[in-house]
């Protein structure tokens, strides 16, 4: 009997299906979509696709490559004219009803939130509302509201400082578009012990981003500092400066120059750089810790231990003719001392 080629094997094999990599959403989503439906994209067209969350405008990040894309996620055609023009529409939403309507219902419900922006996907399926808050809101109330009045799916999301910032978008103090709306994807903490290590000014004005957290750039930047710090001698060690013999004390140090300014033993000061300088006194190879003799196993529960023989000093023998203290026995057979055992007559001559 035949059997049927194999589809995945010889010449019958399929070859993976193409996907790229967009972006879409004031969030900047990034989503992995099949592009069958659309196969001559390229990096930077502007297309509508089918995501997880309805139809959208997206942007195209990455050129097909043989990938698995995420469930249900395709691109169904380039954008036109009129994708892009209502996407703009949809995009100017503090003038846009559905915004003026939820600020106004919020003010009414006297709830503790701030909405920072609404989004309409391409494909109306959905409207998001994004506020910031202190706390937990309860907004169930204020959904029904919505719902009520726009006839269609309404999600409420809250956001932070850091978000906030990345939909609004904004320009920085150097000049550039916010790292945090631009490029960066994932927002880690930033702590002042960055700040502390790069010699950043301590003023919180002048390293706080427009979200009012501390900078982003100073923790992208602070590896780099860290690993240049470690190479320089710290300030007040005495050092050597081995082109010129000379010896000193550290009195500050330039990490991005790697150079250290160096007072001099005979008097002045130098700008030295790192590489010519060894501590005059470096301190001794760490010491190997002695290995630790194994602990005695002490005796098990079940087995007892066996009784210390008494030293020899305490023993004490007693007389052959005497029985020893606390002895029941009697005196032994074929002594002086042992009675004459009575015989069966009284005759004497017996």
């Amino acid at each position: 009997m035949e059997t049927p080629d194999d589809p995945t094997s010889g010449s019958g094999a399929t070859s993976p299906a193409l996907s790229a990599v967009v972006r879409h959403g004031c969030m900047s989503c990034r989503t992995t979509c099949d592009v069958s439906a659309v196969p001559d994209v390229r990096p930077g067209d502007e297309v509508v696709a089918r995501t997880a969350r309805g139809v959208e405008y997206a942007l195209v990040l990455t050129a097909p490559s043989p990938a698995p894309a995420a469930a249900g996620a395709e691109l169904l055609r380039f954008a036109s004219e009129g994708d892009a023009e209502l996407q703009a529409q949809y995009d100017d939403d503090r003038h846009s009803e559905e915004f003026r309507y939820c600020a106004e219902r919020v003010k009414a419900r006297e709830l503790p939130m701030k909405l920072v922006r609404i989004e309409k996907i391409l494909g109306g399926q959905r409207t998001t509302f994004y506020f910031i808050a202190e706390g937990r809101v309860d907004f169930r109330d204020l959904v029904r509201d919505l719902a009520r009045e726009f006839k269609m799916r309404v999600e409420l999301k809250q956001i932070g400082a850091r978000d906030e910032a990345k939909i609004l978008g904004d320009i920085s103090y150097c000049g550039r578009e916010l790292c945090c709306s631009s490029w960066i994807r994932e927002m880690k903490p930033v702590s002042m012990k960055m700040a502390k290590n790069q010699k950043s000014t301590l003023d919180p004005s002048k390293i706080s981003g427009m979200c009012g957290r501390l900078l982003c750039c100073l923790r992208y930047e602070d590896e780099v500092y860290t690993e240049l710090r470690a190479k320089l001698p710290r300030r007040g060690k005495r050092i050597r400066i081995l082109s010129t013999k000379e010896t000193g004390l550290v009195l500050s140090t330039e990490v991005l120059a790697s150079q250290c300014v160096i007072l001099l033993d005979r008097g002045g000061t130098a700008r030295i750089v790192g590489d010519d300088l060894e501590l005059e006194n470096p301190p001794p190879p760490p010491r190997e810790p002695k290995p630790r003799a194994p602990k005695p196993q002490a005796p098990q529960a079940s087995q007892a231990a066996p009784a210390d023989p008494a030293p020899p000093s305490a023993e004490v023998t007693p007389p052959a003719d005497a029985a020893s203290p606390g002895s029941t026995e009697g005196p032994q057979p074929g002594s002086k001392d042992t009675p004459a055992e009575p015989s069966g007559s009284d005759d004497p001559a017996a």
